[in-house]
């Protein structure tokens, strides 16, 4: 991944920019304390990515307090993840966010063109698991990923899913958004020369117990290449979805 501090180095270089403003890119301070937050302010020189609001268990005023902060740090594009309708009409008196109610996602600022080496392919096993897969979707887009969406391709129906083998073998990066037994990572991830990241959610019946039941059938995976995160994770899909395309080879 080309890091924000490579971007400032080459920069140097290249003369797009002066020692001393990249100097002054490198020294701002680390965070910014509010008392009930401290926003980190390096994330992006540190990691390629800037720092994203988590918004559940956070009041309105909380979260509006923290992109303030970004704002005037010269933070363009914010992404607040698990907020919820009610803060995110209050919030939009205050920042032009755009709201995606399905993902429970805002954002502020333009999403970029997608600059990944290939596609993002985010797949659901059923309608239902569509709300955390939109969370890995518009994550991973705004991160500057092209995105397909294949919703509604589960194992109960398997030629549903292999009518897009094309896009499943075209893909950089796969999501694998599955509750119940969670068995659409395997399906997939035995079709596809890429990594797949499974996403097990809790839809499903009293046995699948809120998704413990596929998120141990995704790391029982008997298809090599599958990583797993948490239950209804969509966010941290999205992220490491986004990483894995933006890899490149370290000389």
């Amino acid at each position: 991944m080309i890091t924000e501090t490579k971007k400032i180095l080459e920069g140097v270089k290249n003369g797009s920019i002066s020692v001393d403003d990249a100097l002054l890119k490198l020294k701002t301070e680390p965070y910014d304390d509010l008392g009930y937050a401290k926003v980190d302010l390096h994330r992006k020189i540190r990691q390629g990515a800037a720092e994203v609001i988590y918004g559940a268990g956070k009041t309105p005023g909380q979260i509006t307090g923290i992109i303030d902060s970004m704002l005037k740090h010269d933070q363009k594009q914010i992404l607040i993840t698990r907020l919820s309708p009610d803060s995110a009409d209050i919030i939009k008196k205050e920042y032009p966010i755009m709201y995606f109610n399905d993902a429970s996602i805002a954002a502020i600022g333009e999403f970029p063109e997608p600059d990944g080496i290939g596609k993002v392919v985010v797949a659901t096993g059923g309608t239902s698991d569509i709300p955390v897969a939109e969370e890995a979707a518009l994550t991973a887009e705004f991160f500057g990923n092209e995105v397909t969406r294949l919703y509604d391709v589960g194992v109960a129906g398997l030629h549903r899913l292999l009518s897009h083998s094309k896009e499943i073998m075209n893909a950089s990066v796969i999501i694998a958004v599955a509750g119940m037994e969670g068995a659409l990572a395997s399906v997939i991830g035995s079709m596809a020369d890429c990594p797949v990241i499974a996403v097990p959610t809790s839809v499903g019946y009293g046995s699948s117990f809120n998704g413990l039941s596929a998120l141990l059938s995704m790391l029982n995976s008997c298809a090599s290449g599958v990583s797993v995160v948490n239950i209804d994770n969509g966010f941290g899909a999205g992220y490491l979805a986004s990483r894995i395309n933006h890899m490149e080879a370290k000389k």
